[in-house]
């Protein structure tokens, strides 16, 4: 986690194994995290992470959680094999929620002739050869499918799903 509210890598994964969460593993510092926990509803796992995180260091992080299967199933319905030999061309978006209202439309008026995207229920797919620092089609994803995301590139994403796949075994 970094930007406004910076939470070390080392400190997210003591205050986690303090929560009771299990084999904890950090990759970079972004927030991924692998762990093992008893809890099997998403929604209470999310809140106690954020009301963990906010007991020890003051602030409330948006939290995503997925499961093993979640992320596979996003890796494996990747609609851009391209990603394969340019994985920083291929960013994975996460939504908190299915999109009730996406605004597709303008994300095709916004996208650059090399960007392409795809939509598949909670995972939005952005293929932009060019990179998405100036991507105008990037920087509006969050706010026209109107729910809040998580994004990781392709490279990332596989690198979560080879950890977590450890640590589930």
């Amino acid at each position: 986690m970094g930007g406004k509210n910076i939470l070390p890598m080392k400190e997210l994964t003591a205050v986690l194994e303090g929560s009771g969460l299990k084999n904890v593993q950090t990759y970079i510092q972004s927030g991924n995290v692998v762990f093992q926990c008893k809890a099997t509803k998403m929604q209470e796992i999310t809140r106690d992470i954020g009301t963990a995180i906010r007991n020890s260091h003051g602030f409330t992080p948006k939290v995503f959680v997925l499961s093993v299967q979640e992320l596979n199933n996003a890796i494996v319905s990747n609609p851009f094999p391209e990603g394969d030999s340019d994985p920083k061309s291929l960013h994975l978006s996460f939504l908190e929620s299915s999109p009730a209202n996406p605004d597709l439309k303008k994300l095709e008026f916004l996208k650059s002739g090399t960007e392409r995207f795809k939509l598949i229920d909670t995972v939005f797919y952005l293929h932009a050869p060019d990179g998405i620092g100036r991507s105008k089609l990037a920087a509006n994803v969050e706010k026209s499918l109107g729910v809040a995301m998580t994004a990781r590139n392709w490279r990332t994403a596989r690198t979560v799903l080879s950890m977590a796949m450890k640590v589930d075994a």
